[in-house]
């Protein structure tokens, strides 16, 4: 189950890089004057790309910190 999820993150990375929008959520977060992770907790109940990409960047972060 582990690796279905793994291959469903990388998916959703280079799905981001194709778009052109890596490191949108991070630009935005520090126009703000937060940390990615401050502006993520801010943002994730917003409607649309902002709140999707603030959930994304939250779980992304819960994965890397699992992962060691």
């Amino acid at each position: 189950m582990a690796k279905v999820q793994g291959k469903w993150m990388s998916h959703e990375s280079e799905r981001e890089k194709h778009a052109g929008t890596k490191g949108s959520f991070s630009r935005a977060a520090r126009r703000a004057g937060y940390s990615t992770s401050e502006y993520a907790h801010m943002k994730e109940h917003a409607p649309g790309k902002m709140g999707k990409r603030a959930r994304m960047a939250e779980m992304f972060a819960k994965a890397r910190h699992h992962r060691g």
